[in-house]
Order: C-alpha cells, then sequence, then structure tokens
C-alpha cells in the first residue's frame, strides 16, 4: 500500500466510524440496557440515552481507522500473492485481520461505553477509574473473545469497485442480517462486560454466558436488543460503507 493510500484510508474510515457511533449511539444504549442482566427499566430505562457518549467518541476513529488500514493492507499483500479466483477468500482473511486488530482498541472503549449506559448515574471517567482501579487493565479487555467471535463471523466482500450509493445499500442489508444471526453472541458479549468481577460470567466463557441466558430467559434473553441491533448495523452500513466509500473517492 502506497503512503498517499495508507493515510486516505486511516482518514475515510475514521471520518466514517465517527459518524455512525455518535449517530445512532441512542439506539446502541437501548440495546445494552435490554441485554443487561438487571433489565431494561433498572439499567436506565430512556433516561441518560447519551451516557457512555464520551467513550464511543473517543474510540471511534482510531477503531475504524485501524479496521481499515489493516484490512487494505492485508488486501494488498494477499491480491499479490494468490490467484484472482481466491479472491472472496483474500477479502475474508483481510476483513478477519482487520477486525482483530480493530478490536483492540473497541473493546477497551466498548467495555467502558456499556458501563455507563447501564449506570447513566456514573459518569463515562468514573466507570474507567473504578475498573481501573478494581481490575487493571485485563478488565478493559474483558469480552475480547466474544467480540472478535461476533465480528469474524461476517465479513463484507468487495468484489469490484462501486458507487457510494451501490455500496451503502448492500451493506445496509447485509448489516441487517449478519445483526440478526449474532445477535446471541452480542448478548454474551454484553454480559461478559457487564459482569461483576469474580462471577462466572466474568471469566469471558462465551459458551458459559449462553447458556446461562438460556437457562434464566430462553430464546427471548438471548435475542433480547435484536431489534434496535438490526436497525442500528442496518443504517450503520449504509452510513459507514457509503461515508467511507465517497470520503476515500474525494481523497484519491
Amino acid at each position: 500500500m502506497e503512503r498517499a493510500e495508507f493515510w486516505v484510508s486511516l482518514t475515510a474510515g475514521g471520518i466514517a466510524g465517527v459518524c455512525v457511533d455518535l449517530i445512532l449511539f441512542p439506539l446502541d444504549t437501548i440495546k445494552t440496557r435490554l441485554q443487561s442482566p438487571q433489565g431494561f427499566k433498572k439499567a436506565g430505562g430512556f433516561h441518560g440515552i447519551y451516557a457512555g457518549v464520551p467513550s464511543a467518541a473517543v474510540g471511534s476513529f482510531p477503531n475504524a481507522a485501524a479496521f481499515f488500514v489493516t484490512y487494505e493492507y492485508v488486501k494488498c499483500l494477499l491480491h499479490a500473492a494468490s490467484p484472482p479466483y481466491l479472491s472472496p477468500v483474500t477479502h475474508m482473511v483481510a476483513a478477519s485481520s482487520g477486525e482483530v486488530v480493530a478490536c483492540l482498541i473497541r473493546v477497551p472503549s466498548e467495555v467502558v461505553k456499556q458501563r455507563a449506559q447501564v449506570s447513566p448515574s456514573s459518569s463515562t471517567f468514573q466507570v474507567l477509574s473504578k475498573t481501573l482501579y478494581q481490575e487493571g487493565i485485563q478488565g478493559f479487555y474483558r469480552g475480547y473473545k466474544s467480540t472478535v467471535l461476533r465480528e469474524d463471523l461476517w465479513s463484507w466482500k468487495q468484489g469490484h469497485v462501486v458507487d457510494s450509493w451501490q455500496s451503502a445499500t448492500c451493506g445496509a442489508f447485509a448489516g441487517g442480517f449478519a445483526a440478526a444471526v449474532t445477535t446471541p453472541l452480542d448478548v454474551a458479549k454484553t454480559r461478559i462486560m457487564l459482569a461483576k468481577a469474580g462471577s462466572s460470567n466474568a471469566s469471558g466463557n462465551v459458551r458459559s454466558a449462553l447458556h446461562s441466558v438460556w437457562r434464566s430467559q430462553g430464546l427471548p434473553g438471548l435475542f433480547a436488543g435484536v431489534v434496535p441491533r438490526m436497525t442500528a448495523i442496518s443504517l450503520g452500513g449504509f452510513i459507514f460503507l457509503g461515508t467511507y466509500d465517497k470520503t476515500r473517492r474525494l481523497l484519491l
């Protein structure tokens, strides 16, 4: 990847990520509270719908930029060393690599954000300080495995260059489908991140978290928050891919 293309990917991915996270933040808060173990009302209901937004705002740009820079870089490396018929596999591997790197930034931001969302009376700084004091740095990576697993189950397939509208429309439909399918993993991630230190879910075991939800709430519990999640990711796919593609075209 040329240096100019590197900075274009960095800027376009960052701008797109910030736009998505800030515009759709209320839907994310509703989803988190629906998935929380204490229930929607006790987690804050519709009160303090922007609780945790500073964490999302700080993490959005580096998270999105890290994904797309890694994605573009790995894609370029694999394209040069693989035959054309392996192009779909190349894109999937590149996207998975992007998620693994991006989650190093996304997970700490997500932990602080989600804990603030279910504790609207506490500021983001208070949540961050409490997590650091009680659990140390490793507390910020609670749920890393479940987050990577959830994200890696879906990767964008970009077989040819398309215009922004086409990219955004494809992203909206694909994102909505992926959101529905991966909701149980998202519920497990939320439970792991919100679990009290020392509890069974705090260990980060995805299977254990899913089993716990299944036993207590059944199928509805595994798909808690599916509607706001589908809505947010469908709109997010539209906004993200469209903004990224348009920004990249303008900068190149």
